[in-house]
């Protein structure tokens, strides 16, 4: 794994970013407010949309038996071994393995909350969470912000801003913030992957 101080100073780095100032294109409930890891550009304080949170951790096994691995593989389809070699090409098998481990603790940490906070999850998934391609689909347009993408919007929708928050410090105190950031990193990249795919609008 890379040294310490080389992931915090990409922590560091990846806050700092300062993308396209916001403007009157922003979604309902999109508000122009700072974030840890996407620099100056979004938050979603809407409700979440739990459908298709509740279609991706079937997607991974269920919630007893969730999987990042299960879910990439639903994702992907047959292109799942390719998917996994570019990203392990850009970040390292290390940097790879440790995020599959980072979603695997954040459905089950977000999935922890919800449950203690006594959130009802629908009765049903939607999208089918057997259908790939229709995943990939409503998680890409869950991280839409009217100005493109951004993969803590998508983390917002899952089950709120305020439950992502506090998962966010929980990855903080289990494994450090430089994966907390990594892990958002690699997150985007392998969403923009299934939109190139399967051609969704960028």
């Amino acid at each position: 794994m890379r040294n310490r101080s080389a992931i915090a100073a990409f922590a560091l780095a990846l806050a700092t970013v300062v993308p396209a100032a916001a403007s009157a294109k922003l979604l309902p409930n999109v508000v122009d407010t700072s974030t840890r890891f996407s620099g100056s550009c979004c938050v979603y304080a809407g409700a979440p949309a739990l459908a298709v949170t509740l279609s991706m951790v079937e997607a991974g096994g269920g919630p007893s038996n969730f999987s990042t691995v299960t879910l990439l593989k639903r994702l992907t389809g047959n292109s799942f071994s390719a998917e996994v070699a570019k990203l392990t090409k850009a970040y390292g098998k290390d940097q790879v393995n440790q995020f599959l481990a980072t979603f695997d603790f954040v459905v089950n940490d977000s999935l922890r909350i919800v449950t203690e906070k006594k959130i009802a999850l629908p009765s049903k998934p939607n999208p089918d969470p057997n259908d790939g391609r229709a995943l990939a689909a409503a998680l890409w347009s869950a991280g839409q912000t009217g100005e493109g993408f951004n993969v803590e919007v998508m983390l917002d929708r899952a089950a709120s801003h305020l439950i992502h928050v506090q998962v966010m410090k929980d990855i903080d105190a289990k494994y450090g913030l430089g994966v907390d950031a990594q892990y958002h990193a690699i997150l985007t990249t392998a969403m923009k992957d299934l939109a190139a795919a399967y051609q969704l609008s960028m």
